[in-house]
């Protein structure tokens, strides 16, 4: 049976899943943590891959092996190849400021949004790479002046795997390369004027391969792990994890998934490309060939954890603590901007709790206001989608957050649609996995792989949930100058 691997070189950690290629069965996992931050040197991403991946016994004797990565992130390279800073991940807000540059040298208001999401389907906001281009450009001019290439995270761990040849040999998909800011997934096209703008000058970026096109192969010694390979083995073209997650799940068009992990992240399979000049929506493409019209919040999981900290209790205790509460929280509404926010675009806005009260102020209805908070701003992200035209046939919750009895029992309250909740797993590592099985195999569509029990969560939906939120989420003040 050929075996394939699957890599997920996320936020917070990596993790590697090795899979039967044809049926897709689990044969082996592993996992390595990711420093935290919003700067990360991006050899701290290889170190964690190769200890993943000897957790995971390695790649000896798989056939072919893909990466997943997290989306934006900024890895510069000089003209040797080396890293030339730290790269700038997702949720740096520091590119603010460039976002809005980039929007209005477009033209003033509507002008500018609109000319970005018809350029690139989607309008820069502080997270997108083409906004960090430019923050380095105005403010680290002597690093900017060394940039040879730039790539994404998945990228540059594919290009390491192949032995790092060349600048000339950097490759990307589809799916990652539209969330840059300067490729278009409607054309298929780069839109190396964008770049210029950003970034002052025009440098290499990666090639984009097809959805099963192969990225090269693996190089023997590139791990340094000097188990070697028993064949050569292929290198899928990657993608980024929102794709990888809607190819792990096998959604399809009519499907929403919505993912709650370090980002929150709400996307539909469609056919055919999006252009949101309000900027809520993403136009991105996917992993399969069609679109991914995606919204993003800095804020899902985390928030949990945070609510959970501030309660002294574990997320067991705090899922328990917000079913003991009645829906609503008796007005109690936590404004969930706890590291300002994406969507909507206010980078240095703060968290905020209203409706406190002598009634309200005890752990079970904070408790329910933070999962309430968490999935209303996932709710208004549902809500964008389908003003876009995106098909709402079934809901399908996955991501570390899935895994809280009251996300998933809430959910459907405030989504105002049953959620399919699919078994615990990595489901970015599977798409990567579906995606190399995909190359190894050929053909014109990945494998059929089966995902296991599906759990369906229904409840009357309660209006009143994302009345009270709508009433309060823009009281917002912005953090203070640090």
């Amino acid at each position: 049976m050929p075996l394939v691997a699957g890599i997920d070189s996320s936020t917070q950690s990596c993790k590697v899943v090795v899979r039967d290629a044809e049926t897709g069965a689990l044969v082996r996992q592993g996992r390595a943590p990711h420093p935290d931050g919003t700067e990360v040197d991006p050899y701290a991403w290889w170190d964690a891959l190769r200890a993943a991946l000897a957790q995971a016994g390695g790649l000896a004797d798989v056939a072919a092996v893909s990466v997943a990565g997290q989306q934006h992130g900024m890895v510069c390279l000089d003209e040797a190849g080396e890293v030339v800073r730290p790269a700038l991940l997702w949720n740096d807000t520091r590119s603010a400021d460039a976002a809005r540059e980039l929007v209005a040298g477009a033209g003033d208001g509507e002008t500018g949004r609109r000319f970005w999401a018809e350029a690139t389907g989607a309008v820069p906001v502080a997270s997108f790479t083409a906004t960090k281009l430019r923050w380095l450009a105005r403010h680290e001019p002597a690093n900017a002046d060394r940039v040879a290439a730039v790539c994404l995270p998945h990228d540059w761990l594919t290009w390491r795997l192949a032995g790092a040849p060349g600048l000339a040999a950097l490759r990307t998909d589809r799916g990652d390369a539209s969330g840059t800011g300067y490729w278009s997934p409607r054309t298929g096209e780069y839109r190396l004027d964008l770049l210029e703008r950003a970034l002052g000058r025009r440098v290499r970026v990666p090639v984009v391969l097809g959805p099963a096109e192969p990225a090269g192969r693996l190089d023997p010694v590139a791990l340094g792990d000097g188990s070697g390979v028993a064949g050569p083995v292929l290198l899928g073209p990657g993608t980024g994890d929102n794709a990888a997650a809607a190819l792990g799940v096998g959604a399809g068009p009519g499907d929403v998934v919505v993912s709650i992990g370090t980002s929150g992240t709400v996307f539909a399979v469609a056919d055919t490309p999006a252009a949101d000049p309000s900027g809520a929506v993403a136009g991105f493409a996917d992993a399969t060939g069609r679109f991914l019209p995606l919204v993003c919040t800095l804020n899902a999981a985390r928030v949990l954890d945070a609510a959970a900290t501030l309660l002294r209790v574990d997320l067991a205790e705090l899922s328990e603590l917000a079913l003991a509460a009645p829906a609503g929280a008796d007005g109690l509404v936590m404004v969930p901007y706890l590291e300002g926010e994406r969507t909507p675009d206010r980078p240095t806005a703060t968290g905020a709790v209203h409706g406190l009260t002598l009634h309200t102020a005890g752990p079970t209805h904070l408790a329910r206001a933070a999962v309430e908070g968490m999935l209303c701003a996932l709710a208004d992200g549902l809500d964008a989608l389908v003003a876009q035209g995106a098909r709402v046939e079934r809901i399908i919750l996955v991501g570390g957050g899935a895994r809280s009895a009251a996300v998933r029992r809430i959910a459907p309250q405030v989504f105002g649609r049953p959620v399919r909740v699919p078994p615990p797993g990595e489901y970015v590592a599977d798409g990567a996995a579906r995606q190399a099985a995909w190359v190894a195999l050929g053909g014109d569509a990945p494998p059929s792989w089966a995902m296991g029990d599906t759990e369906e969560y229904a409840a009357e939906p309660v209006p009143a949930i994302r009345e009270r939120y709508a009433q309060v989420r823009d009281l917002v003040v912005d953090r203070l100058p640090r």
